[in-house]
């Protein structure tokens, strides 16, 4: 073979070997987010490692319907976060027709429990407010009282065929707030993080509400609250949770509305030796889960993070 002819030859293969090197190693901006992904997953690895206690988390990202899980097909005591699930049937009655958020509730001592900060201090036999108004209530301070009244009103076995509806079988309302003789007797509410996640999507999807009851159904849950996804995250970013806490439980749930990247998240924790650790745990779950989904929402499909304010080239 002439040297021209080999020495062309060569460069052909080289050519043909870098072209193939760089195929197999350029990312898809899919790929690139991936490593983000992972990068989450060692963190809330590390979060797990470090908590004396069970954990279960569900991350859904609501634009591509990426998903992380761990143990998030286990069941755990949800203490107020089952209320999302009062709420939930509360709005589907009133689309039926069945009541209205309009109607009105006269205060009856009779209906009072512990942690009623609200309810505690209406006046009995006087006082008359809407259901929707008990709703907030319920969601903004986790007052156990307006939570009752509400149940008696859609009813238990509706919350629990709903969820039947939904094929959540391992979600249920099995007892009223601050009932600690059913709590003792085994009928605790439960749910799973993979569960509360399908519900939270289903409603964030209009699957179960129409776009005008879906609305109000996340403006009431994102009322302001003291709770542990919020925690660190920015104060104007909304967000539609729930938390709940018991003696060795800690749990929060919610869509996390960040734009162009809204996602769910679910955390939840039980036989915890502090509850606290259980709260720093959500709550750094929470801001690593934000910081991912926050880079992305403004990122090119390069990821390049572009900013407010940020003229930099």
């Amino acid at each position: 073979m002439p040297r021209k002819t080999k020495i062309a030859a060569v460069f052909a293969l080289v050519s043909l070997a870098t072209a193939a090197a760089t195929a197999q190693t350029t990312q898809s901006p899919q790929e690139k987010q991936q490593v983000l992904w992972q990068k989450l997953e060692t963190s809330i690895t590390e979060v797990d490692r470090n908590l004396d206690g069970v954990l279960g988390v569900a991350i859904l990202d609501l634009t591509d319907g990426h998903k992380y899980l761990l143990h998030a097909n286990d069941v755990f005591p949800q203490a107020s976060s089952i209320k999302i699930c009062v709420l939930a049937e509360l709005y589907r009655e009133a689309q039926q027709g069945k009541l209205k958020l309009t109607d009105l509730y006269t205060v009856n001592a009779a209906d009072l429990v512990p942690d009623s900060d609200i309810m505690g201090g209406l006046t009995p036999g006087v006082t008359r407010i809407t259901l929707r108004d008990l709703a907030t209530m319920m969601v903004a301070v986790s007052d156990n009282s307006a939570t009752n009244v509400l149940i008696d009103r859609v009813g238990m076995e509706n919350v629990n065929a709903f969820l039947d509806s939904l094929s959540l079988t391992h979600t249920r309302l099995r007892r009223k707030m601050m009932d600690l003789k059913a709590a003792t007797e085994g009928r605790e509410n439960v749910s799973t993080p993979a569960e509360m996640m399908a519900l939270l999507e289903a409603l964030y999807r209009g699957r179960v509400l129409n776009k005008e009851m879906t609305d109000d159904f996340f403006k009431v849950l994102s009322t302001h609250k003291d709770s542990w996804i919020p925690r660190d995250l920015p104060d104007d970013l909304k967000i539609a949770n729930k938390p709940g806490a018991l003696e060795g439980v800690r749990n929060d749930s919610g869509v996390i509305f960040v734009e162009k990247r809204p996602y769910i998240l679910c955390v939840m924790t039980t036989y915890l030796r502090r509850e606290r650790d259980g709260e720093e745990a959500i709550s750094n779950i929470s801001l690593e889960a934000w910081r991912m989904f926050d880079r992305i929402a403004r990122a090119s499909e390069y990821g390049r993070v572009i900013s407010p304010g940020n003229s930099r080239r």
